[in-house]
């Protein structure tokens, strides 16, 4: 019985992950229409997708602590979907900046990725996730077998430079910024024994 009612748990969870990060996109549909995003819509669109990548990020980083502190193992499930939720959102936020803001001029994009570091850091976030993403799949994942625990460790190196692009890319107020990445820090210290053995796999 109490397997059964964790396994029907774990899939509402999951039914409520796929809502919980669809249903802002779909409002955000009707924000634009509206026009609710204020006086300059892109720049407000493209902070918006990048705070919802960050905030989904940060949930992910919870997962696997939180289900080992309730002892609910089958939480664990959630870190696909979310993982797949963070490089959409991240793919949005990437590509309202490159449509958007810079109208797909590809010489202003490559200058931009050089001038502005904080635009590398969230060009190197977002290529990262692409790799988890395409190695989420079950066929390859089968493939790479333990090297795959290697690549996806690297979902803590994306925390931190997501972080790190947000706290740069604000022009004023640090205090939004360091909130989040005291979070993350605080998650990455919670989840030390697993960031730790993810530093040792990289040395064997």
């Amino acid at each position: 019985m109490a397997a059964s009612w964790k396994k029907n748990a774990a899939i509402l969870l999951q039914i409520g992950v796929h809502l919980g990060a669809l249903a802002p996109l779909l409002w955000l549909f009707f924000a634009i229409s509206d026009g609710r995003l204020g006086g300059d819509p892109v720049k407000e669109l493209i902070h918006y997708l990048g705070m919802g990548t960050i905030r989904l990020l940060l949930l992910t980083l919870l997962v696997s602590p939180l289900a080992k502190f309730l002892h609910f193992g089958q939480l664990n499930r959630l870190r696909r979907p979310l993982g797949l939720w963070c490089f959409t959102w991240a793919t949005l936020h990437f590509s309202a900046w490159l449509a958007l803001d810079l109208g797909l001029d590809w010489s202003l994009i490559g200058e931009e990725l050089v001038k502005r570091t904080y635009i590398l850091l969230g060009f190197s976030a977002w290529v990262i996730l692409f790799a988890l993403a395409v190695t989420s799949i079950p066929a390859v994942l089968r493939k790479m077998g333990r090297n795959w625990k290697k690549l996806h460790g690297l979902l803590y190196v994306v925390v931190l430079l997501a972080c790190w692009h947000f706290w740069w890319s604000v022009k004023s107020g640090w205090i939004e910024p360091a909130i989040y990445f005291a979070v993350a820090l605080l998650l990455l210290v919670w989840r030390r024994d697993s960031v730790g053995r993810w530093v040792r796999s990289l040395r064997n």
